[in-house]
């Protein structure tokens, strides 16, 4: 009887053809949607759209005063052979120990002690975690916010003209920042300082740099501390002609993000604006790229950095709404 009404049906009426295709799209439908229960592979959006609608973690910061600075003074001029220049700015009186040839691995074994064992709070903590894997020791008293310049140097007699070919089993120099006095050390998270800092020699003439800095918690907790990408904008005038409350309001975003601003490439052309907007102040700092480029009213619009476009996949604010109101105070 079915393939009589059938057959009836598609020789005397349209209506044939109007029942097949609206069965066709009822079990399309209810595949793309599920209806049945299966897991049948759709692809609904491209590529991008779905990275779009994918979530963007904002990451809880805590703010913690970094009572240690380090920097290279003229890294062209710096040699195994003719030393180097740091320059401390330190928030206490703090001690300055250099490490020249310092054991790669027993570095890092001390920083694991450090998270395990004992704290390194004093540079005869660390001498003691590196049993004394290293060529040569120096040490100096960095007096409180003093911007000294530190010639460290080896001695001529070791007659060291390169560490050898990569990868290395020493580390040219490692230099130490730690609280001098005792109970400063209560007062701060951040301990002590751990610089790696790269040397050129006659076998590898890779320029001057601090390659790593660690951040040693009194907690137990150690943390890479990492340069932050800020935009640039062309259109700025150079530094050096800027207002005084420009430069302020500069030197107030660096030091939230835990910069220098000898660490800004190219310096001249720092800019605090948003590079979606051009109006809003930069406040947010995109992950794992680490640029920071957006402010509070264009990141939410972003799952893909603006400048580099990788995917994000967390972020972190400069400061908070109520600091950013403050310092447009100070510049009015």
């Amino acid at each position: 009887m079915a393939a009589v009404f059938l057959v009836t049906l598609y020789e005397y009426s349209p209506l044939f053809y109007i029942a097949v295709v609206f069965t066709c799209f009822i079990v399309t439908t209810g595949l793309v949607l599920g209806w049945f229960g299966w897991d049948v592979p759709v692809i609904l959006r491209n590529s991008e759209e779905a990275q779009f609608n994918a979530r963007v973690f904002k990451k809880q910061m805590r703010q913690v005063k970094n009572p240690f600075g380090l920097e290279i003074t003229n890294p062209s001029s710096a040699s195994i052979t003719n030393g180097i220049t740091l320059t401390t700015d330190c928030l206490e009186d703090s001690l300055l120990t250099c490490y020249w040839g310092c054991s790669v691995q027993k570095l890092y074994e001390a920083l694991q002690k450090h998270f395990y064992c004992f704290r390194i709070s004093t540079p005869q903590a660390l001498e003691d975690a590196l049993y004394s894997e290293y060529l040569h020791q120096e040490q100096y008293f960095i007096k409180k916010d003093s911007k000294e310049e530190i010639y460290c140097e080896l001695p001529r007699d070791t007659k060291i003209e390169d560490f050898g070919t990569v990868p290395r089993s020493r580390y040219p120099l490692v230099a130490l920042l730690t609280l001098a006095d005792e109970d400063n050390r209560e007062i701060y998270d951040i301990i002590s300082m751990v610089s790696v800092i790269h040397i050129p020699d006659k076998t590898y003439k890779l320029s001057c740099r601090i390659l790593y800095q660690y951040l040693l918690l009194a907690q137990g907790q150690f943390h890479d501390l990492k340069q932050l990408f800020m935009s640039a904008n062309n259109n700025s005038a150079p530094s050096s002609n800027s207002s005084p409350e420009d430069k302020s309001a500069d030197r107030s975003l660096l030091e939230k993000a835990g910069l220098s601003e000898g660490e800004l490439e190219p310096p001249e052309e720092s800019s605090r604006d948003c590079v979606v907007c051009q109006n809003g102040a930069v406040n947010w700092v995109l992950l794992p790229c680490r640029h920071a480029c957006l402010c509070d009213g264009c990141v939410r619009h972003f799952q893909q950095c603006p400048m580099c476009r990788q995917l994000v996949q967390e972020s972190f604010a400069l400061g908070s709404q109520k600091e950013q109101d403050k310092d447009k105070l100070k510049t009015l």
